[in-house]
This record gives structure tokens, sequence and C-alpha cells, in this order.
């Protein structure tokens, strides 16, 4: 039921969603001042969401620095979070990938480094997929495919979000010996990096942590990034309203 919610409110209170309320109900209101304010606030806010400057600058200040692979330790076991696979193509000879695939890539180049000995993948299925397969064993596929052995694959593919990731994943670690104090390396989209690090602590998980796929790049100050609007720019905010609904809800919840 808490899927299911938490999908509808990410639908009813995007930017796209409440721009385009607004444009409505002022077009039919247009006979009285209050219609009209209430049409240009539409309007103006289209304009704000579309510029990609700003959408550039917000998603950078939200996303956390990546990390010099060069740097890290070693760990027994990355965690990769799923949430990156196309469901709604049907094959059984590859795998598709929307953006994302920054997580499977990295782990990959991570555990070909040295740097993690076994690739844990969380994820099931999301909302009605067409595909029969789970995420997890998509990305399980296609790191075999690209080397990585399978008897260090650990595959966890019932846990429907990323509160589920966390305590599916800490079941298993547990069934498997694993101490609570050992560390481990999770991996998952910069902007997503907040709420997985929080629901891991939360089931006391220890983890550090390996953003990826990153949404932000270095700002430009020339005419189309501070002007032209971008379509491109909406889907940006669209990403953050939904993770930051998705972070009121899972703290309402208690997940977080």
């Amino acid at each position: 039921m808490f899927f299911y919610l938490s999908q509808f409110l990410s639908i009813l209170l995007m930017p796209l969603s409440i721009c385009l309320i607004l444009i409505i109900y002022g077009f039919f209101r247009m006979k009285n001042k209050k219609g009209n304010r209430i049409l240009i606030a539409g309007i103006i806010l289209l304009v704000f969401f579309s510029n990609k400057f700003i959408s550039n600058g917000v998603m950078n200040a939200w996303e956390p620095d990546f990390k010099v692979i060069s740097t890290l330790p070693n760990y027994e076991i990355g965690i990769v979070l799923t949430g990156v696979t196309n469901l709604d193509k049907n094959t059984n000879d590859r795998t598709f990938f929307n953006k994302g695939a920054d997580r499977a890539t990295h782990a990959m180049q991570l555990y070909k480094l040295g740097k993690i000995k076994k690739i844990l993948i969380t994820g099931g299925q999301g909302l009605n997929p067409t595909n029969p397969n789970t995420e997890a064993a998509l990305l399980r596929d296609f790191m075999l495919i690209a080397g990585v052995d399978e008897e260090d694959i650990i595959l966890e593919d019932q846990a429907k979000n990323t509160y589920q990731n966390a305590v599916f994943t800490k079941e298993i670690l547990d069934n498997l010996g694993y101490s609570e104090t050992q560390k481990h390396l999770l991996i998952t989209s910069a902007f997503h990096m907040y709420r997985s690090k929080g629901c891991f602590d939360k089931a006391k998980l220890n983890t550090d942590t390996f953003p990826v796929d990153y949404y932000g790049y270095e700002s430009k100050y020339d005419l189309p990034s501070l002007l032209y609007p971008d379509p491109n720019s909406i889907f940006i905010w669209q990403k953050l309203f939904k993770e930051w609904i998705g972070i009121v809800m899972y703290k309402m919840t208690g997940y977080l």
C-alpha cells in the first residue's frame, strides 16, 4: 500500500503536474483577477523549472561529491541498488538500461580493480513491469557476460523500494555470517544516496558510500544555459522532487 501511495504522490506533486494544474485552472478562471494570477503563476513556474542553469545548480548542490577510486580502501562486498534497467522491454538475451547504468558499470570497475571482492545486487520488480525478470537478475546476467565470476555475485531479488533494499540485504548478510561491524560499500546514484544511506543506517548495516550516475555537470555561463528553455531541466526537477517526497514519506513512516 505504501509503495502505491508514494507513487501517486510522486505524480501529483511533480513540478510539471503543479504547473499544468495552475495553468489549466487559471485558464478556466480567466474572467477574474485571481484566475489570471494563477495562470501567470503557472507560466512563471514553468519557465523557472525549464531553466537549465537553475536546475543544474540545484542538482549540483544536492548530489554529494564523487570519490576517487584510488583513495578507497578494499571492501569485502559492494552493495548495488537497482532501478536502472528497462523492465518494459521483453528479451532474454540482453539487459536494457535506462540512465543509471553507472551503478552496474562502476561496481564492475571496482570489482576488477580489487576494491570490492563480491557484488551484492538488490532489487526486485517495480510498478507493473512487462518483463517477468527482476532487476537484480538482469544486472547479474549483464555482469556475468562482462566477466564477473558467478560465485562473487550475491542476489537479493525481492525488494520493491529502498527501505526493502536495506532490510532484505541485512537479512542476507546476516544469514551468510557477516558481522554487523564489517563495513561494506554502498553504490547508488548520487541524487539517491542520502535516502539510501539513511535506510541502510536504519537497518544497522555499516556502509561507506560510493555515489555514481551524476545528473549535475560543471556550470556553464552561456546563453543556452542561462536563457533557453530546456525540457531536460524539468526532468531534473522531477527527479529531485520525487526524491525529496520519498525522503519525507520515509521519515514519516520511520524508514529513516
